[in-house]
């Protein structure tokens, strides 16, 4: 069993004296683990930073063993973000949620395509690279089959004036329509819904506040409901900052 693909890496978790078990996002086979033999190594220990481009070949004997990988470096992203801590947090943020969050060895090209708009996006430090990152959670929520309707009011179908999400349906609501229920419902930020709108720091915790709500809610296993992200945890703390 083999597969030679490109991707991005996620995570490294060391094994051993001088190996890593590598997690990485890759274009046609999702999710997927390895062990890469002599990782841990000097020479090595850079090309698997977290959101780097690589080319990777797996092997294995059985396909539901661990297997090997064999890694050359295509781009070291992380290497441009070094002067940029909030660029380079929002990067680890976004690797941890897709590793926690993304059933293994289940392809999903979208998340790959969207994750690498992501990552260029924040290597070319674009001005709005916050909504940039919102945006992407908001994507990748769409892709895994939760996704958000922010179109139109849940309760009274008009388009205007929406400021809440309803935490149970993930729909918006208008301010007319939430009534005495405003309390319980969760808000959302106008730039999410209105062109001109603009993204500060006040409406991108908010933004922040409602996928986190519903990343938990859905992506996160139940056996683990209790797990935090901790690297988009992070990011949170930065901007609340």
């Amino acid at each position: 069993m083999d597969f030679t693909d490109t991707a991005f890496v996620l995570s490294a978790r060391r094994h051993g004296e001088g190996d890593i078990i590598l997690s990485c996002l890759t274009r046609e086979h999702g999710r997927h683990l390895g062990l890469v033999r002599g990782g841990a190594a000097r020479k090595q220990r850079a090309t698997f930073e977290t959101g780097n481009a690589i080319s990777l070949t797996w092997r294995a004997r059985l396909s539901e063993q661990l297997g090997n990988f064999q890694a050359e470096l295509l781009e070291a992203h992380t290497a441009h973000l070094m002067d940029d801590a909030d660029r380079l947090t929002a990067l680890s943020a976004a690797a941890g949620v897709i590793d926690a969050t993304l059933p293994e060895r289940e392809p999903h090209q979208d998340v790959y395509e969207d994750f690498a708009v992501l990552v260029a996006g924040l290597v070319a430090a674009v001005p709005d690279w916050g909504g940039l990152y919102l945006r992407w959670e908001l994507k990748l929520l769409a892709d895994l089959g939760f996704g958000l309707d922010l179109s139109r009011c849940a309760v009274t179908g008009g388009t205007e004036d929406l400021v809440f999400v309803s935490p149970k349906t993930g729909r918006a609501v208008s301010k007319a329509g939430a009534g005495r229920y405003a309390e319980r419902l969760l808000p959302l930020p106008a730039f999410l819904v209105e062109d001109n709108a603009v993204c500060d720091a006040t409406s991108l915790i908010q933004g922040l506040r409602l996928t986190g709500h519903f990343l938990h809610a859905h992506l996160l296993p139940v056996a683990s409901a209790e797990k935090r992200i901790s690297a988009r945890d992070r990011l949170v703390e930065r901007l609340n900052r």
